[in-house]
């Protein structure tokens, strides 16, 4: 495995593990591996990303029947040609100027033959055809994934449904012949194993850095498979319906977060769990010079080694850190396409019950529903009684031990301001807040009249009285146009804040922008108690206007409708959905 900071890995080697010579040929050798590699798995999924979009995901065999269920993280695909879903996709997509310039897709069209065209563009596999040599084997289904076989690291690998194991077989042969070794300006006996390792099982081609590797995938698949895992099964139920793309984490990932935690203080400069040692235990000049992935690593293993001074120090994961990896207990998202909208889904474990239940609370998103009907822009979320101090609390978790600077920061500014901290914070949040942007947006005015200019607004759930009084201890210390904005209203059931008075007015009055129907198509209906809402037709198509000097912009952004996220707490579940629809 080669890898560099921040960059993507690839498969080298087959059978048993082999070094490369250092020479030109490395460069060479490489970008036939890269071709390789993503003809027959990452261009499937990663490569794949952007044809993704177009996709169906199809019911039968899945990616995650081929894999053990010890996989850490796994990302599948389909590009089946066909299916509701997928035409969807292309009639969304087809509404935009700059996909039908760049990719032109129909719906018809073989997915896979065309994502084989674009990656074997660059000539690196000259020669290879498709018809001839991928179709006759190549399936619709495939994915990455990270599988636990014992070792200190979890092992990528990549698994690609056949349709023929016997023509897969002689297919990867001449994959690897052509895209893989044997090029010109290659060593003389070059082996086909340079490129990675392989094994055929069933309907699935599994591709691991060694071969070795890809068999004791397989092997390990024999006594328990992902798609029969519990686990699996609970967080991909919890992420919804099927669609074109599905994500899932295990809980056993979660031991992988805490070697990265453990690294993050050194690595970044940040001080918060580092402990012991010398201040120069992590070498920076080391990761300053390193100029190879082999540098590099050789950097991180003196740290991670507990015998070196940079061991030593490396130490240890900050305990609210550890907290929340050892609470973990997976996640899943999937992507998929309906009715002239895309929307991803997901569910996450709730590894911070302590802070959650103080937005567990439906509040906000009713405040966003009760909204004038034009609004344009809208963030609404709940707070419930102490949530303040337990944040605090939390913040004061995160620094070292006997560090009072939290403290000392809310004594200076109670000092400075005359607020009580959290009471007074508590106050003027309430029990909900609405932050709103409503009709009228001109951008000409704003940039020379100011926030004034600006239909923008806050509504809280609280007492406005109360909330004024917490102002005005405040409104003496700040410029007197800022004062003029702190004036509190109360409007049907809310406190009132805005920049402009004809604002404040509509937000007095309220509204029914839960009953609007671009809400009701981006919206969680009945379980969101946080929510983020565009809605890109409203104020005149404001979006296309403020870019009306931008023509290629603003054409591409003429099909956009309305934005949603909506996210809920349920129980130890965190839930969330985003949804972006077009006209």
């Amino acid at each position: 495995m080669s890898t560099s900071p921040g960059g993507p890995e690839y498969l080298e080697g087959s059978g048993p593990a082999t070094t490369a010579p250092d020479n030109d040929n490395d460069s060479d050798n490489r970008k036939r591996l890269i071709a390789l590699g993503a003809i027959v798995a990452g261009g499937a999924v990663v490569a794949g990303g952007a044809w993704a979009a177009t996709s169906f995901f199809a019911t039968g065999e899945q990616p995650a029947e081929a894999l053990p269920a010890s996989t850490v993280a796994y990302m599948s695909v389909d590009l089946d040609p066909s299916g509701g879903q997928k035409i969807e996709a292309i009639r969304t997509l087809r509404k935009f100027p700059a996909f039908t310039d760049e990719i032109d897709l129909e719906t018809d069209d073989d997915l896979r033959e065309r994502l084989f065209e674009e990656i074997t563009s660059s000539g690196e596999c000259e020669g290879l055809d498709y018809a001839a040599d991928v179709a006759p084997w190549l399936g619709s289904r495939a994915a990455v994934a990270a599988v636990d076989l014992g070792e200190d690291q979890p092992a990528p690998v990549a698994v690609v449904q056949v349709t023929d194991s016997g023509a897969a077989e002689q297919g990867v042969q001449t994959l690897v012949d052509t895209c893989g070794s044997g090029a010109e300006g290659s060593d003389e006996g070059s082996e086909s194993g340079d490129v990675g390792g392989w094994a055929v099982e069933g309907d699935w081609l599994v591709l691991a850095e060694t071969d070795e590797i890809a068999d004791q995938v397989v092997e390990a698949g024999g006594s328990g498979t992902l798609a029969d895992d519990a686990a699996y099964g609970k967080w991909t139920g919890e992420a919804g319906d099927d669609g074109f793309m599905t994500f899932y984490v295990a809980k056993s990932a979660a031991q992988y977060l805490g070697d990265i935690a453990g690294l993050g203080a050194p690595l970044t400069g940040m001080s918060p769990g580092f402990t012991g040692g010398s201040d120069d235990a992590f070498d920076q000049d080391c990761l300053d010079a390193a100029t190879t992935s082999e540098e590099f690593e050789a950097c991180l293993a003196e740290m991670s080694d507990p015998s070196s001074d940079a061991g030593s120090a490396s130490g240890e994961v900050p305990p609210e850190v550890q907290q929340m990896i050892d609470d973990f207990d997976g996640m899943a998202a999937t992507v998929r396409f309906d009715d002239g909208s895309v929307e991803v889904e997901y569910a996450v474990s709730n590894y911070q019950p302590d802070m959650t239940q103080f937005i567990d609370s439906d509040v906000g998103a009713s405040m966003v529903a009760d909204l004038p009907d034009g609004t344009v822009a809208a963030l609404g979320f709940s707070l419930e009684e102490g949530w303040a101090e337990a944040f605090v609390d939390y913040i004061e978790t995160t620094l070292p031990d006997g560090d009072s600077s939290i403290d000392d920061g809310i004594a200076e500014l109670e000092s400075e301001t005359g607020l009580e901290f959290p009471e007074d914070l508590e106050t003027l949040m309430g029990e909900g807040v609405t932050i709103s942007l409503g009709e009228g947006i001109d951008p000409d005015a704003i940039a020379n009249g100011g926030p004034g200019e600006v239909p923008a607004g806050i509504t809280v759930k609280g007492d406005a009285e109360e909330i004024q009084a917490v102002l005005d201890k405040i409104s003496d210390q700040v410029p007197s146009e800022m004062a003029d904005l702190m004036r509190v209203t109360e409007g049907d059931g809310y406190a009132v804040l805005a920049f402009q008075d004809d604002y404040r007015a509509q937000l007095e009055s309220g509204g029914d922008l839960g009953g609007t129907d671009d809400y009701g198509r981006v919206v969680e209906d009945g379980d969101a108690q946080s929510v983020f809402y565009v809605n890109f037709d409203a104020d005149e198509n404001w979006l296309v206007r403020v870019t009306d000097d931008m023509p290629e912009v603003s054409e591409n952004l003429e099909p956009l409708s309305a934005f949603g996220i909506s996210s809920w707490v349920d129980g130890d579940v965190l839930h969330g959905q985003l949804e972006l629809t077009t006209d």
